[in-house]
């Protein structure tokens, strides 16, 4: 299923790819400040109707279309697609989204698949099998200190009710080396898989940003948890990832 995955995110953004940039453009909004366009559904509808053809049996959470069950069964599998995460960067032509796919087995994410289609790198792993940028194996950084660590993280919809972002958001510009915030969750997880990012921590994750990136992230030697090193689980946020080296340390600046 890892090849089908892989299969379905490159005909996914190529949708992406050829709307991209358009001044025709259609945008609308979900919400104060969060938008849909076109392209996502287009790319979504594609997803959606390719698994329905190959596994009409398994369930799917869908960004935009939400849950559509199908006739499974507890223990199956539930396909958990981002058609373009990244929508604000993608309405504004800003080239920084992807497309997000993640496959979950009796409450385990067993397959991540993150496909960038601007610079063509498709990020894939498979429980137990490692993860590959480009059918290349990928491996977490080996920077341990977190003076020289490159973080990331992402602002939430609802930044302005929570009171701890502002915070952290702080003390870990005092802490890293540097932090990033490129507006892409799936993105900045494969970038700490593949060693580009030393670590990650966002609020108000839905489960569509991060299951394709947590089992990458695992599987090239990484860690994820919540903040308070509690198992993470993708309906459950928040989330801090690492390179496993700094997650201790960017522990005690999230509890600062």
């Amino acid at each position: 299923m890892l090849d089908f995955a892989i299969q379905i995110a490159r005909d996914a953004g190529r949708i992406l790819a050829e709307k991209f940039g358009r001044v025709s453009l259609e945008v609308s909004q979900k919400g104060d400040i969060d938008l849909v366009t076109e392209a996502d559904l287009a790319a979504e509808r594609l997803i959606v109707e390719r698994i329905r053809s190959y596994y009409p049996r398994h369930s799917i959470l869908a960004e935009e279309a939400g849950a559509v069950e199908r006739d499974t069964h507890p223990g199956e599998y539930k396909w958990i697609i981002d058609p373009l995460d990244g929508t604000t960067n993608y309405a504004h032509g800003y080239p920084c989204f992807c497309v997000s796919i993640g496959l979950e087995k009796a409450g385990e994410m067993v397959i991540g698949v993150i496909y960038n289609p601007i610079h063509d790198e498709l990020f894939a792993a498979e429980r137990g099998a490692g993860a590959t940028l480009n059918g290349r194996r990928i491996r977490v950084s080996e920077t341990s200190d977190l003076n020289r660590a490159l973080l990331c993280t992402g602002f939430p919809y609802d930044v302005r009710e929570r009171g701890d972002f502002a915070r952290h958001f702080t003390n870990f510009i005092m802490h890293a080396q540097a932090v990033r915030r490129d507006g892409s969750a799936a993105l900045d997880l494969a970038y700490v898989a593949c060693g580009r990012f030393e670590g990650f921590w966002e609020e108000g994750l839905k489960p569509w940003d991060v299951a394709a990136g947590i089992v990458l992230i695992e599987e090239a030697g990484g860690r994820v948890s919540r903040y308070d090193n509690s198992r993470f689980d993708i309906y459950r946020p928040p989330l801090l990832a690492s390179n496993s080296l700094v997650h201790e340390q960017m522990m005690r600046v999230l509890a600062l």
